[in-house]
């Protein structure tokens, strides 16, 4: 089996998945990890959904699935040899993992604010401190960090956007580091409104009718944004069409740094 050896962290569900099953279409040997029982504000749970996937489109042989936290370090080591004894190499790491619980600084408990940054930041810094040293002996590799419009600031969402504003520093502090180690550091943003993913549900009890009830800009497509459609961006970034490509921010499904507001079709 040849291809490319990627990593997925939050691997296992909803955005992630479709990045999971995508990249095994592609030819890439992924392992892609998560945690069975759900998380907080998020619907994903289980392997179940993934295996299916992967089975009917005879993927399996492609991907090995693990059970792993990306904010404890022994989890993130764990990962890193479980890859390096299945496939041999580490080529990619998407760094996709993340929780979004909504809140203001005055109602989000400092338990919950610290998890969100021990996840959503706190595991983009372990799980890359695990795979640079192999990318570096292997001569470059390149690291996609899945973002969020909130980076920027939304209302609401306090702790979540300060961990992943946090993200857009730390990604262009590494793309800096390990620039002549050829290890690119880019970072893949979904938004647009009406996205459909575990966190955004799990942020409304679960419910995904109220997508349908709520009115979103969607992106250029005429539709909202899909887990296909990220899923592209982070194969795009991954593979050597850019290879000269690091420090960069790709929006998919809205304008650059998610600005606007778009204005809904009159």
């Amino acid at each position: 089996m040849s291809g490319p050896v990627t990593i997925v962290t939050g691997g296992t569900f909803g955005l992630g998945l479709s990045i999971t099953v995508s990249l095994a279409r592609r030819g890439h040997r992924v392992l892609a990890f998560g945690l069975r029982q759900a998380q907080v504000s998020s619907t994903a749970v289980g392997f179940s959904e993934l295996e299916q996937a992967l089975s009917e489109e005879n993927l399996s042989g492609q991907v090995e699935l693990m059970e792993a936290d990306v904010s404890r370090e022994g989890d993130t080591i764990a990962v890193a040899r479980r890859a390096l004894d299945r496939f041999g190499r580490i080529d990619g790491l998407v760094n996709n993992a993340a929780i979004g619980p909504l809140g203001t600084v005055m109602d989000t408990s400092p338990e919950v604010f610290e998890r969100i940054q021990k996840v959503n930041i706190g595991g983009i810094y372990l799980m890359s401190r695990q795979v640079i040293p192999t990318m570096r002996e292997q001569g470059g590799g390149s690291i996609v960090n899945i973002g969020s419009g909130a980076g920027y600031g939304k209302p609401n969402m306090a702790a979540y956007a300060a961990s992943k504003g946090a993200l857009l520093a730390l990604s262009s502090a590494m793309a800096y580091d390990h620039f002549h180690e050829r290890i690119r550091v880019n970072v893949a943003i979904p938004g647009g409104g009406g996205i459909v993913s575990g966190m955004s549900v799990g942020r409304f009890g679960g419910d995904e009718s109220v997508f349908k009830r709520r009115p979103a800009p969607g992106t250029v497509a005429g539709r909202p944004a899909t887990g296909e459609d990220l899923a592209g961006a982070v194969a795009f970034l991954l593979s050597e069409d850019a290879a000269a490509i690091s420090g960069t921010v790709v929006d998919v499904g809205c304008f650059s740094h998610q600005g606007g507001p778009v204005p809904h079709r009159p």
